[in-house]
């Protein structure tokens, strides 16, 4: 028997660093969104609702302005993850995606189906992890000896953090 060879080989491109935390704030979002979403569908949730009541939070502007900054925040995280320079992005992602840690885990608090919103908060987290996997790693490049002494240095930095 003979095995047959591949012909041509798979092309692994690197991703850059901004990519991988827009990505990974984009499915935290849909997350974020569909497990509110698919929420409705538990039974006396609508009829709260109705009656003015989400959680324990009386319906409010504030109720619903606040919810609209909780969700915001990472919506807008996906475009200032692809346009920041470089270290205002990797500081600003360690900092919004540590402060959402304990805001989805607060997210089972008083919860009935926690198999539910347990698969949803663990999801998450998996995401958030990883956007402080991906921020904390982010690759660094050295500055060449002639470019560390010459006038132009500052100049070279802040090209490089572009």
């Amino acid at each position: 028997m003979r095995t047959r060879q591949p012909t041509t080989t798979l092309e692994d491109q690197r991703i850059p660093v901004r990519v991988k935390l827009a990505a990974a704030w984009t499915s935290f979002m849909f997350l974020y969104a569909y497990v509110d979403i698919l929420n409705f569908f538990t039974p006396g949730v609508i009829e709260d609702i109705l009656g003015g009541k989400v959680f324990e939070f009386d319906l409010s502007q504030t109720f619903s302005t606040t919810a609209l900054t909780l969700v915001a925040i990472p919506i807008l995280m996906v475009v200032l993850s692809m346009t920041l320079p470089a270290r205002a992005n990797r500081i600003t992602n360690l900092i919004v995606a540590s402060l959402y840690v304990p805001v989805t885990a607060f997210n089972a608090v008083g919860e009935s189906w926690l198999y539910f919103y347990g698969l949803g908060i663990v999801l998450e987290l998996i995401l958030l992890a990883l956007i402080l996997w991906y921020a904390w790693t982010w690759p660094h490049t050295a500055l060449s000896a002639t470019m560390a002494t010459s006038p132009d240095r500052e100049a070279v930095r802040a090209q490089q953090q572009a």
